[in-house]
Formats: C-alpha cells, sequence, structure tokens
C-alpha cells in the first residue's frame, strides 16, 4: 500500500487488494459435481484469508460450504443441464452465485418440521444476509450474499 503524505509517497510494505476475488467453475451435473463446487468453494475460502487476509472462521466458512452445497444440488436436481458457480469475495462478505438452464424460480417453502427435504432454500435464507433469484437468458440464477467480520 502506498500512503501520502503531503504529497509525499511512502511505501508501507502491504498492498490490499482492490477488486473482489472472483472465481467460476462450470459443472456438467455428472456424478461427483456437489463435491467438486465444495471444493471449489474452499480453495476459495483458502485464498481469500491469503489475499485478502480475511478472517474467515471454520463456522463462516463451513457456511459457504453448505450454501454452495445446496445452490449446487438445486441446480443439479431442478436444471436439464450444466450449471455455473460464481463465487466473488472480500474481507467481510462471499457472494455466492447459481446459474442453471432451468427458468423455474425455486420455491421457498414455509418452516415445517414434518416435511421431509426441500430445506435448501430455507436454509441458504437462514445463513445468507441477502439471497436473491432471477431470470436470465439462459435460465436463472440464485444468488446468496453472506456476511462476516473483515
Amino acid at each position: 500500500m502506498i500512503e501520502h503524505l503531503d504529497g509525499a509517497v511512502i511505501p508501507t510494505g502491504f498492498d490490499v487488494p482492490v477488486e473482489p476475488l472472483r472465481r467460476a467453475a462450470h459443472y456438467t451435473g455428472e456424478p461427483g459435481c456437489i463435491a467438486e463446487a465444495r471444493s471449489f468453494a474452499a480453495h476459495f475460502v483458502d485464498q481469500l484469508r491469503t489475499e485478502w487476509c480475511a478472517r474467515i472462521g471454520e463456522r463462516a466458512s463451513g457456511e459457504v460450504m453448505l450454501v454452495v452445497s445446496e445452490l449446487i444440488t438445486n441446480a443439479d436436481r431442478h436444471s436439464n443441464g450444466p450449471y455455473i458457480l460464481e463465487l466473488e469475495g472480500t474481507d467481510s462478505t462471499v457472494t455466492v452465485c447459481v446459474y442453471d438452464s432451468s427458468d423455474a424460480l425455486p420455491l421457498r417453502f414455509p418452516k415445517d418440521p414434518e416435511r421431509v427435504g426441500r430445506h435448501g432454500l430455507e436454509i441458504v435464507h437462514a445463513l445468507a444476509a441477502e439471497v436473491t433469484a432471477e431470470r436470465v437468458p439462459v435460465g436463472k440464477r440464485v444468488r446468496a450474499l453472506l456476511t462476516f467480520g473483515g
């Protein structure tokens, strides 16, 4: 980082990234894709810790993995084609976006402890500060924003 002091430039020896860290991966829907997506997300969180000096604890890291797992599982089950996982992060947020080929927006069911399954979106909403779903030209995009201390 460079500090400016009365017109003088003083190098401090510590550069902080300006742009968020962004990574994307494409999955075909073949067996093992959900585990691959979780591994991709774990590597991404490690990069945030290293490149952004993000203080992401085990709980927050687990929440990112769970959101990725739930959104990728939904794309795998409900779309008729490949899907894309996009991750974007800083020292205080991670955004998880999943694109798939189905234009049917996901349904969030009311809380029901008697219901077996279909709790994925409920879990994502519980963990994320913001969740959106929208149609895009090739299907839909589901986006979850997770926040943590930076």
